[in-house]
C-alpha cells in the first residue's frame, strides 16, 4: 500500500507544480483522497487529536504586516503537531479553492499572479510535508534522530587445517569488498588464542569453516569426522557476540553437526561455488550491501 499511495501524492505533487489557475484543484483534492486513505486513518487520527487549525490560523494572521506577503505560519515546535496541523490544512485548501488562492497570495506572496502564491506554498509546505509525512508512516512515528555508525566491513574466519578451504573463502570475500579477518595473519603480542579472537570483536559477520579435522565419538560408538574443538568454541563465541544472523556455517566434506547450534545457517561448500551465492545472501540480509556484478565474478 504505502510505496504505492506516497507514489501516487508525488505524481499529484507534481501536476500541482505545474498546474495554472484553472487546473490547480484536481491535483490538490488528488492529494487530500490520498491522505485520507482508510489504511492512513489510525497514523492520521492520532496526529490530528488535539490539534486547532482555526486557532493556528488565527495567530498566524496577526503577524501580517503593512506590506503584502510579510505574514508568516506560526508553526509550533512540536514536530507531531505540525504534521497534524498540515494535513488538517490540506483537506481544508481542497475543500474551498478561494482559500486556497488566498491562503497563497497572503503567505506565500510570490508576485501578483495568484496561482503564483500556491505553487509557491506547493514548493514550501506541501513538497517538505509530503517528504516528512512518508518517514513518520514507514518509521511508525519514531522519527527521533539517532546516530546510525557505518557497518564494519570486516568479517572473521573461523577455520580448522584446511587451508585451501580457508584461502579460497579469503579471497572471495575481499574480491567483492570485504576485509577477512585470519587469526594466524594477526599479530599475538603476547595473547592467547582467545584474546586474540576478543580483540577483533569488531567484525560486523563471522564465516565458520567446518571442516573434517578431528574425530570423535560418544562412547562405545564409531569414530566420526568432526571439527575442530576450537573451531566449535570459535563458532559459539561469535554467535554470543553478533547474534545468530550474523554467523555463517560453511561445511566443507561430511562431519557430525553439534545438535546445540540449532538456528545456524548451515551451507555446503561445494567445488561448483553455489555457496557463494547463498554467503552473499545471507550478508545481504545481515545489513551490508552486495554488488553481486562482482559477486559474480569472484
Amino acid at each position: 500500500m504505502q510505496a504505492d499511495l506516497f507514489k501516487q501524492l508525488n505524481n499529484a505533487l507534481l501536476d500541482l507544480q505545474g498546474a495554472n489557475l484553472q487546473t490547480f484543484e484536481r491535483p490538490l483534492k488528488k492529494i487530500s483522497a490520498l491522505l485520507n486513505n482508510p489504511d492512513l486513518e489510525a497514523i492520521n487520527r492520532s496526529l490530528v487529536q488535539g490539534v486547532d487549525l482555526d486557532a493556528f490560523l488565527e495567530a498566524s494572521e496577526s503577524t501580517a504586516g503593512s506590506m503584502v506577503g510579510s505574514a508568516a505560519l506560526l508553526w509550533p515546535d512540536d514536530h507531531r503537531e505540525t504534521l497534524g496541523l498540515t494535513l488538517l490544512l490540506i483537506d481544508k485548501l481542497a475543500a474551498d479553492p478561494g482559500f486556497t488562492t488566498d491562503f497563497g497570495h497572503h503567505f506565500f506572496y510570490a508576485g501578483s499572479k495568484v496561482i503564483a502564491g500556491v505553487r509557491e506554498f506547493t514548493k514550501q509546505l506541501l513538497i517538505p510535508f509530503i517528504r516528512d509525512y512518508k518517514l513518520y508512516v514507514e518509521s511508525n512515528g519514531n522519527v527521533e534522530p539517532r546516530l546510525k555508525l557505518p557497518m564494519s566491513n570486516k568479517i572473521f574466519i573461523v577455520h580448522g587445517h584446511e587451508t585451501g578451504a580457508r584461502e579460497t573463502l579469503a579471497r572471495f570475500l575481499e574480491r567483492i569488498g570485504f576485509e577477512a579477518i585470519i587469526l594466524h595473519e594477526q599479530a599475538n603480542q603476547g595473547r592467547t588464542v582467545i584474546e586474540k579472537v576478543e580483540a577483533h570483536g569488531d567484525v560486523s559477520f563471522a564465516v565458520v569453516l567446518l571442516t573434517p579435522d578431528d574425530e570423535g565419538r560418544v562412547k562405545g560408538g564409531e569414530l566420526e569426522p568432526r571439527a575442530r574443538q576450537n573451531v566449535l568454541l570459535e563458532l559459539g563465541y561469535f554467535i554470543g557476540r553478533l547474534g545468530r544472523n550474523r554467523v555463517c556455517a560453511l561445511k566443507r566434506g561430511a562431519l557430525e553437526i553439534p545438535s546445540d547450534f540449532a538456528g545456524v545457517v548451515w551451507e555446503q561448500m561445494d567445488d561448483g561455488g553455489g555457496w557463494k551465492l547463498s554467503l552473499g545472501r545471507e550478508l545481504e540480509a545481515a545489513g551490508h550491501v552486495i554488488d553481486w556484478s562482482k559477486l559474480a565474478r569472484a
